[in-house]
C-alpha cells in the first residue's frame, strides 16, 4: 500500500466518528395539548391527542402542528362556538410552534432522568404569530421513552381571538394551555 491510500484511510476514519455521530430525534402524532378556562359562570375546557410534532435534540429544534378542528369539548355546542365564533377554523386550520427546546442534551437522553428545559420560539395562533419562551420538563424513563411537558398562558387578544362582550365573562382573560408529548426515536 502506498503512503496516499494509507493517509486517506487514516482521515475517513479519523472522520468516522464525527459523521456516525447521529442526530437524535424523536417525533409523535399522538401528542396532546388542552386548553382551560376558568370564570365564575363557567369552566371551558378542550382536548386535542393529534398533536404532532418533531424534536431533534441534537440541535434543540422543535415544531408542533395542532388541526384546530381536532379540539373535542365536553359540549358539542361549545365545540360549535368555538370553531365558527372564535378560532375561524375553515380560515386558520392549523395552530403551530416553532422554535427551540434548551437545557438537556442527547447525552442526558441515555440515562432516566427528569430536567428542566426552557422552549422558546413562535406560536402562531388564528393567523397571528407571537414570540413566546416557556419553561416544560423532558422526562427520560428506563426504557428510554420520552416525555416532554409544558403549561404556560396564552391570551386571546395576543392572537387577534375577538371574544364578543356578551360572552366576555365566559371566557376568562387568560387560558390555560398544557402540551404532553410522548415522542419516540425516528
Amino acid at each position: 500500500m502506498t503512503m496516499k491510500p494509507i493517509i486517506l484511510l487514516a482521515i475517513v476514519l479519523g472522520m468516522a466518528p464525527h459523521s456516525l455521530t447521529a442526530q437524535v430525534r424523536f417525533a409523535t402524532r399522538n401528542g396532546h395539548i388542552a386548553f382551560f378556562s376558568a370564570t365564575p359562570i363557567e369552566d371551558i375546557e378542550a382536548h386535542n391527542r393529534k398533536v404532532t410534532s418533531v424534536w431533534d435534540a441534537s440541535s434543540g429544534a422543535i415544531e408542533f402542528a395542532v388541526l384546530i378542528k381536532a379540539f373535542e369539548f365536553e359540549k358539542a355546542r361549545m365545540q360549535e362556538h368555538f370553531n365558527e365564533n372564535y378560532m375561524d377554523s375553515n380560515k386558520y386550520p392549523k395552530a403551530n410552534f416553532k422554535g427551540k427546546l434548551s437545557g438537556v442534551s442527547p447525552e442526558q437522553l441515555k440515562a432516566a432522568g427528569t430536567y428542566p428545559v426552557t422552549v422558546a420560539g413562535d406560536l402562531t395562533i388564528h393567523g397571528v404569530t407571537k414570540a413566546v419562551s416557556v419553561p416544560g420538563t423532558v422526562m427520560v424513563d428506563a426504557s428510554g421513552s420520552v416525555k416532554a411537558t409544558s403549561e404556560f398562558n396564552v391570551d386571546p387578544e395576543d392572537h387577534d381571538i375577538a371574544i364578543p362582550s356578551v360572552v366576555r365573562k365566559n371566557i376568562a382573560e387568560t387560558i390555560k394551555v398544557t402540551v404532553e408529548l410522548s415522542l419516540d426515536p425516528m
